[in-house]
C-alpha cells in the first residue's frame, strides 16, 4: 500500500485537523480505492525467511502479525496522531483500556499519580482501586484548584491524570497552568479528551505529554462501535506503551478502526452544530431547571478558561433538579431524547450518572465528586435544537419543573 498521492507527513502535518480527519492517514493499494480499505486479517505472509526475520527484528518495515500492526488500523492511527499534533499513536480496543494503558504502562509500584477527583466513574475505579492493588499509590484532588496540584507532589510523583471538562460535572482543568507545573517537576500529564476530541481542543497545545480517548464517544459519533486511542511522542508511543500493548493485547479489531476511520470524516461538522445546539438548548434550560453546568454558559465558574482551551463547548452539558425521584420523572417522559449512557452521539441522549456511570462509586464518593441524586447528564445530538427544547419543556412540566 502507498499514502494518499504520495504526500509525506511533512505535507500533511500542516494540514488544519478538519482537513486531516478527512484526508490525514489515507493509504491506498494498487486498486485505488477512493475509501480506505478494510483488512480483516490477523497475519501475514513473507517471500522468504529472510524478511521476516528483519521486520520481527525491526529492520525493515512491514507488518507481522495484526496484534502489532494491521493496515486498516494504522490507517487511523497516522489519521489521529495528525489530528491531535502528536507524533505517534496507538488504537485501543476501548477507551477503558486506553485509560488502563495509558498509565499502567508507564508505572510501576512505589510510584505515585495525582488524579483529578471528578473523573468518569471507571477512571475512578482505575486509581482509587486497580492503582493501589499493584503498589501505585494515588492522591485525587478538586482538579479546578491550580494550587491543589503543587500541594500533593511528591518526590515519587509520575503522573497527573485528568479530565477536561469532566464526566459529568464538567469541571475545568486549567492546562497550561497544571501542565506546566507537571513539565516543571518532571511529571507526565495524561489527559481524558474525549468530551472535546482534536475538534474542539488540542492538549498537546497546553502542553500536555499524553492524550487518552474514549474514541466511541464523539470521534465514532453514531454509537456503532467501541474504540480508544493513545497520543504522544514517538518515545513515549514506542518505548513505553507499545511493549505493553504488545504484550497484553488490548488491540483495536480493523473493522472497529475502520468505522471510527469513517466517523472521522464528519468530526468537525458534528461537533461544531452538536455545539451550537448544545448552546440553544443549555439556555433554554437555565431559564427551567435549580442548576445548569455547561461551560458554554457565562454562568459557568470557569466560563472564561474554557473559552480559552475550546474552539466550541462541544455537546455534553449537566443540570440539577431536586432529587433521584424528579430525575426519573423527567426521564421517563421524554419523547424524543432517548435514555441512555452513552455520549458523543449523533442522537440526543440522556442519563442518571448516579444509577448508571457512577453507581459502582458508592454515595459518599459520588457527593465527594458532585455527583448528587438529582443530577441529569446529556449529550445534545444533531436535532432541530427546538425540537429537542419541546422535549424538554414537556418533560420538565410533567416532572415538576
Amino acid at each position: 500500500m502507498k499514502k494518499d498521492t504520495g504526500l509525506d507527513r511533512t505535507i500533511t502535518s500542516k494540514w488544519r485537523p478538519a482537513t486531516q480527519a478527512v484526508r490525514g492517514g489515507t493509504w491506498r493499494s494498487e486498486h485505488g480505492e477512493t475509501s480506505e480499505a478494510l483488512f480483516l486479517t490477523s497475519g501475514y505472509t513473507y517471500d522468504d525467511a529472510e524478511t521476516v526475520a528483519a521486520r520481527f527484528a525491526g529492520d525493515e518495515p512491514g507488518m507481522t502479525y495484526s496484534r502489532l500492526q494491521n493496515p486498516t488500523v494504522a490507517m487511523l492511527e497516522e489519521r489521529v496522531a495528525l489530528m491531535e499534533g502528536a507524533e505517534a499513536c496507538r488504537v485501543q480496543a476501548t477507551g477503558m483500556a486506553a485509560m488502563t494503558a495509558a498509565l499502567l504502562c508507564q508505572l510501576s509500584a512505589g510510584d505515585h499519580v495525582v488524579a483529578a477527583r471528578a473523573a468518569f466513574g471507571s477512571c475512578r475505579w482505575l486509581t482509587d482501586h486497580l492503582l493501589p492493588r499493584f503498589g501505585i499509590e494515588t492522591t485525587t484532588i478538586d482538579s479546578r484548584d491550580n494550587a491543589a496540584w503543587e500541594a500533593v507532589i511528591r518526590p515519587n510523583t509520575k503522573v497527573f491524570f485528568f479530565e477536561t471538562p469532566a464526566n459529568p460535572t464538567m469541571d475545568i482543568v486549567d492546562m497550561h497552568h497544571v501542565c506546566g507545573l507537571a513539565r516543571a517537576h518532571g511529571i507526565t500529564t495524561v489527559v481524558d479528551n474525549a468530551f472535546a476530541t482534536a475538534a474542539l481542543q488540542r492538549p498537546l497545545d497546553f502542553g500536555a505529554d499524553v492524550v487518552a480517548y474514549s474514541a466511541t464517544k464523539l470521534m465514532e459519533g453514531q454509537g456503532r462501535v467501541l474504540a480508544g486511542a493513545i497520543c504522544g511522542s514517538a518515545e513515549f508511543i514506542n518505548d513505553k506503551l507499545l511493549p505493553f500493548q504488545r504484550n497484553t493485547g488490548p488491540n483495536l479489531s480493523p473493522f472497529n478502526a475502520w468505522v471510527v476511520h469513517k466517523g472521522l470524516e464528519t468530526l468537525d461538522l458534528r461537533a461544531q452544530r452538536q455545539s451550537e445546539n448544545a448552546m440553544q438548548v443549555a439556555r433554554f434550560l437555565e431559564q427551567r431547571v435549580p442548576t445548569m453546568l455547561y461551560p458554554g454558559l457565562a454562568s459557568h465558574p470557569q466560563h472564561e478558561l474554557a473559552a480559552k482551551q475550546m474552539k466550541a463547548f462541544g455537546p455534553i452539558f449537566s443540570f440539577l433538579v431536586a432529587d433521584r425521584t424528579q430525575a426519573f420523572s423527567l426521564l421517563n417522559a421524554l419523547e424524543l431524547i432517548d435514555i441512555s449512557n452513552n455520549i458523543g452521539d449523533s442522537r440526543s441522549l440522556m442519563t442518571h450518572p448516579a444509577s448508571t456511570t457512577h453507581a459502582a462509586m458508592g454515595e459518599e464518593m459520588r457527593g465527594e465528586m458532585g455527583v448528587t441524586e438529582g443530577m441529569l447528564r446529556v449529550n445534545i445530538g444533531l436535532e432541530d435544537p427546538q425540537d429537542l427544547i419541546d422535549d424538554l419543556d414537556n418533560a420538565l412540566t410533567i416532572a415538576g419543573l
